[in-house]
């Protein structure tokens, strides 16, 4: 499958700017032959935490209805971030849409991240988000996600492929480094990182480090990369060929963990 990362630089809380750029490396991903294209957390708005401002209804979201319509117009799929109303407080998104428009996985942030207070404003899931598309199927998370390996455990007892969605920042990139790396080690699947670039309203700087890496811990080189988007070409059989010759989940000891944590 061919798979499109897109580092995306985000104009803080503005949706129409963020749109238009997001149409536009679609466009450019469909033209290389793309199936999935993804997008960085709260993509039309960077991680803001003034959800008053940014949040949309769950059931009838502007954001979620503007992505659909591009993956029909496109014949793409995409995942993407967006912010729902959730009671009193909001919840952190992703979406994946396949190439009709038909969403096919919606995942709530199980893990706010409290050190910044996101608790506050967001609650957190409880649900993972398991989704197939096409011979490939895929697990989705978000950013803080990324430090807490039992979900991981979870969903690599079904998935190929894991991707997180992340407002990640450069302070702590090595983290984040690593734990993808540590991810698709520990499950024996493809991991995909995307994360935004620049600057957000905050004054938070992030650094390039959108990346797939493959189920031996090896960063995969993109086929191709056009400003802030990369290409990767993942071949499912891989992940067969690689458990066949090392295989090492099936000596995970599930029900002594659950008594012991």
């Amino acid at each position: 499958m061919r798979v499109v990362l897109v580092s995306l630089n985000q104009v803080w809380e503005n949706k129409g700017d963020n749109f238009q750029a997001c149409r536009s490396f679609i466009q450019k991903a469909k033209a290389q032959g793309a199936e999935l294209v993804l997008f960085p957390e709260m993509t039309l708005t960077a991680f803001s935490m003034n959800a008053g401002d940014t949040e949309e209804d769950r059931v009838a979201s502007a954001t979620v209805a503007l992505f659909k319509e591009l993956a029909k117009e496109f014949q793409i799929a995409i995942v993407f971030g967006v912010v729902f109303r959730d009671d009193d407080k909001a919840t952190n998104n992703a979406v994946l849409v396949d190439a009709n428009g038909t969403v096919l996985g919606s995942y709530s942030k199980i893990h706010p991240f409290s050190f910044a207070g996101e608790d506050r404003v967001f609650n957190g899931g409880n649900e993972i988000c398991v989704a197939k598309l096409k011979s490939m199927t895929i697990g989705i998370t978000i950013c803080y996600d990324l430090r807490f390996p039992e979900i991981y455990s979870a969903l690599g007892k079904q998935c190929d492929l894991i991707i997180n969605i992340a407002n990640w920042p450069a302070q702590r990139v090595d983290h984040w480094n690593t734990l993808l790396k540590a991810r698709a080690i520990e499950n024996q699947l493809f991991m995909v990182g995307v994360n935004r670039t620049g600057v957000d309203g905050k004054g938070h700087a992030y650094a390039r480090s959108s990346q797939v890496i493959n189920p031996n811990g090896e960063s995969l080189s993109p086929a191709m990369t056009d400003e802030e988007m990369d290409i990767f070409d993942i071949e499912l059989a891989y992940i067969n060929r690689f458990r066949q010759t090392f295989s090492t989940t099936q000596d995970r000891k599930l029900a002594l963990y659950k008594s012991i944590l």
